[in-house]
């Protein structure tokens, strides 16, 4: 795990993390965290073992601590996160010492972790979707009624 851990070390990560916990300051609904995004990497890793999909631990955590690192991007200049974070991602995960195909296989995850059509593959991509949206805990969150979410996308039930 050497290089997710530089990837926590990384100034420009440490940087997003920072402008992403001033801009979230105040929100009441989910936040997208360190917690976040390490209930992500061990839901994923967990996927991943339950269905044998043979992804590297590594991307899987890459993967997950960088999905949502445009965020900031997104609530200052309206650009998709998922979006916003690709260049990020990539400085990141290529300064960490990921291959070519390992960093392709990343940067799709974080591409199309908002990306329904993802959600039955066996890919990273659909490991990330899946546990990005498996990883709210909607039945303990006290701003659940107020979420625009619909009930059918809530977590109000432990599956995992």
């Amino acid at each position: 795990m050497d290089r997710v851990n530089k990837i926590l070390q990384h100034p420009t990560y440490k940087a997003c993390l920072r402008q992403i916990r001033m801009l979230e300051a105040e929100r009441i609904f989910c936040g997208h965290d360190m917690a976040h995004f390490l209930d992500v990497a061990r839901l994923a890793y967990i996927f991943n073992l339950e269905e044998d999909r043979g992804v590297a631990k590594e991307c899987i955590y890459g993967a997950a601590l960088l999905h949502d690192i445009g965020r900031h991007i997104q609530y200052l200049e309206g650009i998709p996160h998922q979006e916003a974070g690709l260049p990020i991602a990539e400085e990141i995960l290529k300064e960490c010492g990921f291959t070519e195909k390992e960093r392709e296989d990343m940067l799709e995850a974080i591409a199309r972790h908002r990306d329904a059509s993802v959600k039955e593959e066996a890919t990273l991509a659909g490991l990330i979707y899946r546990a990005d949206k498996a990883s709210r805990g909607c039945f303990g969150c006290q701003a659940e009624k107020e979420c625009n979410w619909s009930d059918e996308k809530k977590n109000l039930r432990i599956t995992y």
